[in-house]
C-alpha cells in the first residue's frame, strides 16, 4: 500500500500541474512516502525475505479513477479527494496491523508510516475545505 501511496502522490502532482503549491506538496510528499517504501524494503530484506516493489491493482484503479474523475470536476478537487481516501485507507490497514506481533523495528516503521498517512489525510481535508 505505501508503494501505491508514493504513485498516488506522483498521479496527483501530474494531475494539478498547474497549481503550483499543490504539484509542490504532492511531490514532497511522493518523496517522504518513497523513503519510507525503501526503509520498509530494507527492513523486510533484514527479516529475510523478498521485498515488494510493485504496488498492488487497488492502487491502479485508485490512480485511474482519480484521471477519471478529473474531467468531471477541478483537477485539485479529483487529486485530494483521491488522496484523502487514500490516506485513510493506508492508516487504517496500518492500525489494523499494529498488533500482530511484528519487531521493535518493524512497529517503528509501521508508526511512520501512518504517522505520515494521518498528515497527509489532514493536509488534504483541509485544503479540501479550502477549494469548496
Amino acid at each position: 500500500m505505501l508503494i501505491d501511496s508514493q504513485k498516488g502522490y506522483e498521479k496527483a502532482a501530474e494531475v494539478t500541474d498547474e497549481n503550483y503549491t499543490l504539484r509542490s506538496e504532492f511531490l514532497q510528499r511522493s518523496q517522504e512516502r518513497q523513503q519510507l517504501v525503501n526503509d520498509f524494503q530494507a527492513q523486510t530484506r533484514a527479516l529475510g525475505a523478498e521485498a515488494q516493489s510493485d504496488g498492488g491493482m487497488l492502487g491502479s484503479l485508485h490512480r485511474a479513477m482519480t484521471d477519471f474523475s478529473s474531467m468531471f470536476r477541478s483537477d485539485e478537487k479529483a487529486a485530494l479527494g483521491a488522496i484523502d481516501d487514500g490516506e485513510e485507507q493506508l492508516a487504517d490497514y496500518i492500525q489494523d496491523h499494529m498488533d500482530d506481533e511484528i519487531s521493535q523495528p518493524t512497529r517503528q516503521l509501521l508508526q511512520r508510516a501512518q504517522m505520515s498517512a494521518r498528515e497527509g489525510e489532514a493536509y488534504t481535508e483541509r485544503m479540501e475545505n479550502f477549494y469548496s
